[in-house]
């Protein structure tokens, strides 16, 4: 038993927790992409039978009213990065994943700025299953004779 203790002890300091403040310190959108992937799995169940406590949470006033604070606070771009506004939906992420007890205990994480940040769907998708394909990215900018290493320029 006291062996198990010592690994979650372990497995507590080794986990990193993100920080608003520190994500924004990413100048690039796929510098906060990356800092922010969780590598998930997909079809990896969020809250299981007890998903109706976070589909009721995420409808609340209280939330409603502290996402609202986000989108402003991020000027609706996508992971607060200038140039990626969001046209359509916005989602809040958390930078550091909830959990049904958080959400029961009213944990201070769940409504603390420093661990939100604003994405669209298809980013929020790639932070969670840690798949950049999902990302849509702005054009790779070309030269003139760039496919063609043998011209010079």
């Amino acid at each position: 038993m006291k062996r198990l203790g010592d690994i979650q002890v372990q497995a507590v300091m080794t986990m990193s927790i993100k920080t608003y403040s520190e994500l924004i310190t990413l100048p690039t959108f796929e510098e906060r992409f990356c800092y922010l992937k969780l590598d998930g799995s997909v079809g990896k169940e969020t809250f299981g039978f007890k998903r109706w406590l976070n589909q009721e949470f995420y409808h609340s006033d209280k939330w409603l009213k502290f996402r609202d604070e986000i989108i402003i606070r991020d000027e609706g771009c996508d992971l607060g990065v200038p140039g990626y506004e969001i046209f359509g939906s916005i989602l809040v992420h958390h930078l550091n994943p909830i959990t049904y007890e958080d959400l029961l205990n009213r944990s201070p994480c769940v409504f603390d700025p420093e661990n939100v940040i604003c994405t669209k769907l298809n980013t929020h998708n790639a932070i969670h299953y840690g798949d950049e394909s999902l990302l849509l990215l702005p054009p790779v900018q070309r030269t003139q004779n760039d496919t063609c290493p043998w011209r010079k320029q």
